[in-house]
């Protein structure tokens, strides 16, 4: 750092790494007080300060100093955290890990974030007319330097248990070597997928839709199978009359569909 308390760029690496995710949560309240309960439940597990532990909890994982954070809930609902953050001392980057590998679990550490932030949204609602409730966070960490931000998906999706993720990353920008000569990306990606981890593989089914020359990767994912009781709340299977619970079945389906697909579908039922 300068005399003058800036810092001193030479050398650095300018791509810009932007990872946004949402993870949705789908579920059945079959009376208006339990639409009600479960908003208020979504909001409380969800609140500004919940959502800042988790988020702090992801830069002590991925080695990175808290620089400043805003955080604020709002009326009816729903919050929002937003934290600036910095790397620790830079490795050389020919030490920092860039392959096209899953990044680490929970449990895991790795190396440092570069100048960054990573901001969280949350969107709690319910369907007016038949049960249907969603809650929706959408989770952005955006670094400028060399490590991806693609390291952190894994912690954050075992972090937040979702039904459907919708994930976007992209790599902006260049930064040029001692030559001059610019480089538009600094690592091996085909997939989204190549990493996460294999026990997300195996619970969700994925989708990909890539840009390969624009340096632009998409990645959707919905859980293979779903236990009808775990979606249903403040009831369960039993209290449900004769064929409800099929239909109860059809319409969480056909939300998350919809969700997974990116439109809504007519209702078969009627055709």
């Amino acid at each position: 750092m300068s005399s003058n308390g800036k810092i001193t760029l030479q050398g650095f690496n300018n791509l810009t790494k932007s990872l946004s995710f949402c993870i949705y949560d789908v579920c059945y309240a079959q009376t208006a007080e339990q639409k009600a309960e479960y908003i208020e439940y979504i909001d409380e597990q969800y609140n500004a300060d919940r959502l800042t532990e988790i988020l702090s909890e992801v830069c002590d994982i991925i080695g990175a100093n808290i620089l400043n954070v805003a955080r604020q809930d709002y009326e009816p609902q729903g919050a929002s955290v937003t934290i600036l953050v910095a790397e620790e001392p830079l490795k050389d980057s020919d030490d920092v890990d860039k392959t096209e590998q899953p990044g680490p679990l929970p449990d895991s550490v790795v190396a440092h974030l570069d100048k960054s932030h990573i901001c969280v949204h949350t969107y709690p609602e319910s369907h007016p007319d038949d049960g249907i409730c969603t809650f929706r966070a959408d989770i952005e960490v955006s670094t400028c330097g060399i490590i991806s931000p693609l390291k952190a998906l894994n912690y954050l999706i075992h972090k937040l248990e979702s039904d459907i993720v919708t994930i976007d990353y992209r790599v902006r920008g260049f930064t040029r070597d001692v030559k001059g000569v610019k480089h538009y990306i600094d690592h091996d990606i085909n997939s989204i997928q190549n990493f996460i981890s294999q026990d997300i593989h195996d619970q969700y089914r994925m989708l990909d839709v890539n840009v390969y020359q624009e340096n632009i990767f998409h990645t959707k994912m919905m859980l293979n199978d779903y236990d009808l009781d775990q979606y249903l709340f403040g009831t369960t299977v039993n209290d449900l009359k004769d064929n409800e619970a099929e239909e109860v079945s059809e319409r969480l389906f056909k939300e998350m569909n919809e969700i997974f697909y990116g439109r809504n579908m007519p209702d078969m039922k009627n055709h």
